[in-house]
């Protein structure tokens, strides 16, 4: 199936305690490069989520963004130092004592929580397993939206593409109509242009003239270029069939031939009528070529 390159997916995990979103969007790119941004503390599913999305999707310059909202519950932890606390404790007495101040022989709970590191906050600690399974849920339903999308632009691609695919067979046969013409023409032409020169006084022998048109004919023959085009042009239309997943590369190269097929043919022919006709064909072409960049 013919799959565009550029795209949006979004998908979510909704339980009693988290919400997990995931957006996908997806441009144009040679090869698949991803790029995820998440909050730290779950980095540890960012291959899983990576692998999870290369599944699905070949080709394309891949932005994952995943957030986690927390439903009443903080992703924070209080700890208590005890060992600490008991170390303050004993350090405040033994001033107290050893100076004699009267306001630390009574130590307060209060001051005690006051004093560095005793009481701390620290994330909370995650069930990594369970946290994987929701992230990948999000994932995989944010892929599954964005292939869909992906499909639907590939289905307008394909139909773009197939009908200047016909517009080019239209045009490759006009050339071959067009094409047995030239010799007749080149023989016509020459006779006139040697007896203009000679002006009557030698009559060129219909021989001569036959033997230069055959000249001619064979070094502007294109029949070889038109029926390699026209087995390209049957091959991009099998393609466009959806038969292959992840062909935008063949169809690029399947043009780059088309392509060369043209330039051939607009030389040998040395004919205003086809190059008239090939500058059409070659735009068509260059038009396809610019939607085969958009296909993964």
């Amino acid at each position: 199936m013919i799959k565009s390159m550029t795209g949006f997916g979004r998908g979510e995990y909704v339980d009693d305690v988290r919400k997990v979103t995931v957006e996908i969007r997806a441009v144009n790119h040679r090869y698949c490069d991803i790029f995820v941004k998440m909050p730290r503390k779950y980095s540890f599913a960012e291959e899983k989520i990576k692998a999870a999305i290369k599944n699905k999707l070949s080709r394309g310059k891949i932005e994952v963004s995943v957030s986690v909202d927390n439903f009443g519950v903080s992703d924070a932890d209080v700890r208590l130092d005890k060992d600490l606390a008991g170390k303050y404790y004993r350090a405040l007495s033994e001033l107290s004592e050893t100076f004699e101040i009267g306001e630390l022989t009574g130590i307060s709970l209060s001051l005690l929580a006051k004093m560095p590191d005793v009481i701390r906050t620290a994330p909370a600690e995650e069930d990594e397993e369970e946290m994987m399974r929701c992230l990948l849920t999000a994932t995989d339903r944010a892929v599954l939206d964005i292939c869909s999308m992906r499909e639907t632009e590939g289905e307008k691609l394909a139909q773009d593409i197939s009908m200047r695919a016909d517009i080019i067979s239209q045009i490759r046969s006009r050339i071959e109509k067009r094409a047995p013409e030239l010799e007749k023409e080149y023989a016509a032409k020459f006779k006139a242009r040697v007896e203009e020169l000679l002006d009557g006084v030698y009559e060129v022998p219909e021989e001569r003239i036959a033997l230069e048109a055959a000249i001619f004919a064979d070094k502007a023959n294109i029949t070889e270029e038109l029926v390699r085009l026209d087995s390209h042009i049957a091959q991009l239309r099998e393609f466009l069939k959806g038969k292959e997943d992840s062909i935008g590369k063949k169809i690029d190269f399947l043009i780059q031939e088309m392509n060369r097929e043209a330039n051939t043919i607009g030389s040998k022919s040395n004919d205003k009528e086809i190059t008239s006709m090939m500058l059409d064909l070659k735009a068509e072409i260059e038009k396809i070529r610019e939607q085969v960049q958009n296909i993964e």
